[in-house]
């Protein structure tokens, strides 16, 4: 494969003639989108998302790790790809934050990350990590990390995993997913912007990175593990996740007539065939890449209309845990446990936060997200403190890739739990917490593992 190296959603199909554009712009020396700079508004301070919480409260694997924490953007290119909206071929450009440990880092300043919410107000983000630092310099190889957002969404939105794995010893590359971002889809006006690009390309998008940074071609070449991989995705990135270790997708010209307006035979025919890839774009002879040697799909979305072929599910074998919010009502939990009990393989494991909806994963709101539902809906959960379930989650991620990448068998205790976290009495006595859990502070989480 040639490499060119550069400096909540219901409804999913948006027309073919309907096309968003994708522009990038160098702003005060980072890269960040044009609305963010043309707007007439002075640059935001970063803000800090994260309080100071005991180390009593947090699970045991969500303290950082011992290496500080390197960041860099990066612009690469897929080349002749199809443009499933214009039906031409074209390169595909994707933007890449790029986390890794760092070293030299004693005069440096930590960085901020730059963005805009769904309804285009630009913020920024106090950042754990130093921009454009060396990269660490060891015999171990680093393995990889591929973090996925949804649509909407953007490369940052899960930026506090990133950070985490990375002071672990992880190299972690997030993707602005071209024409799926806050910045690429006009929310307001044409909220189906960019939906077929979507779920024609997400899993791609995946697997590309994935090729990309293995392939000797980027500044972490030295330090990569290039045969073992995880994959983390949301929403629609965890539709793309699914399918990148195997879980194929079983499109009908039924369900993209229902949500496309679509009537033409043939048009439905053309996008049944295009959109029913695996692993990656393969059509034929699937074969899932052996580097995924883990993943974690939060708030999958897209069972709900029976896009995934149960009989792919159940031939994954690539550890996999799904977590969800027990009253999903954008990838509806019901779908996702039905996910759950379909996939194969001996490590499979579901996660359920309960009395959650979908924004199990996004980093906490920021302030002026709270100007408009439309922008706070995208972080916001009634039940549950977001900070909170960050801190969960890194627990998680990081016993997952540790049990299933690195192959330390301490860790996969953390992943050997039982039915529920509430330590509900048996006979007036109390249960213990989940292994990596304090005493009474494991409350309102449910387990599962197949």
């Amino acid at each position: 494969m040639q490499f060119i190296d550069r400096l909540s959603f219901h409804r999913f199909f948006a027309p073919l003639h309907q096309r968003q554009s994708f522009t990038l712009a160098l702003c005060l020396g980072m890269v960040i989108f044009v609305s963010g700079c043309n707007n007439g508004q002075s640059k935001p301070e970063p803000e800090q998302l994260y309080s100071e919480t005991h180390s009593n409260m947090l699970p045991a694997l969500a303290s950082a790790g011992p290496l500080p924490v390197g960041v860099r953007t990066l612009e690469i290119i897929n080349p002749d790809q199809l443009n499933i909206e214009t039906q031409q071929i074209a390169d595909r450009p994707l933007l890449l934050e790029i986390w890794y440990p760092a070293r030299n880092i004693e005069t440096m300043a930590l960085t901020q990350y730059d963005n805009e919410t769904r309804l285009g107000r630009p913020f920024s983000l106090q950042a754990n990590a130093y921009r454009d630092a060396e990269i660490i310099t060891s015999e171990e190889k680093l393995p990889l990390v591929v973090i996925s957002h949804g649509h909407t969404g953007y490369r940052t939105l899960m930026f506090y995993l990133a950070e985490h794995l990375a002071s672990h010893g992880y190299i972690v590359a997030a993707i602005d997913h071209t024409d799926s971002t806050n910045a690429d889809v006009d929310v307001a006006n044409n909220p189906r912007g960019g939906s077929s690009s979507t779920l024609y390309n997400r899993s791609r998008d995946q697997q590309f990175t994935l090729d990309y940074l293995t392939a000797e071609q980027s500044f972490v070449k030295q330090q990569i593990d290039k045969e073992r991989a995880g994959l983390i995705g949301y929403s629609m990135g965890a539709y793309g996740a699914i399918n990148s270790i195997g879980g194929c997708y079983s499109f009908t010209e039924a369900v993209i007539a229902q949500d496309s307006g679509i009537t033409d035979p043939t048009q439905l025919t053309t996008l049944k065939t295009l959109l029913n890839s695996c692993a990656g774009g393969q059509y034929n002879d699937i074969v899932v890449d052996p580097k995924w040697r883990a993943a974690m799909a939060f708030a999958p979305w897209g069972n709900q209309y029976g896009l995934f072929d149960k009989d792919a599910l159940a031939n994954i074998n690539v550890p996999l845990m799904y977590i969800a919010g027990e009253f999903d009502d954008v990838s509806i939990y019901p779908a996702i446990e039905d996910m759950f009990n379909h996939t194969g393989g001996d490590h499979t494991y579901l996660l359920t936060y309960l009395s959650a909806r979908h924004n199990v994963a996004p980093h906490p709101a920021p302030k002026v997200a709270y100007q408009h539902p439309e922008d706070l809906g995208h972080y916001y959960e009634s039940a549950w403190d977001t900070q909170k379930l960050n801190q969960i989650n890194k627990h998680f991620a990081l016993a997952m890739m540790n049990c299933h990448i690195k192959q330390l068998a301490s860790d996969c205790s953390y992943l050997k739990l039982h039915g529920d976290s509430n330590q509900n009495p048996i006979n007036g006595v109390a249960t213990k917490p989940w292994l990596g859990f304090a005493d009474r502070y494991s409350a309102g989480m449910r387990w599962a593992h197949k």
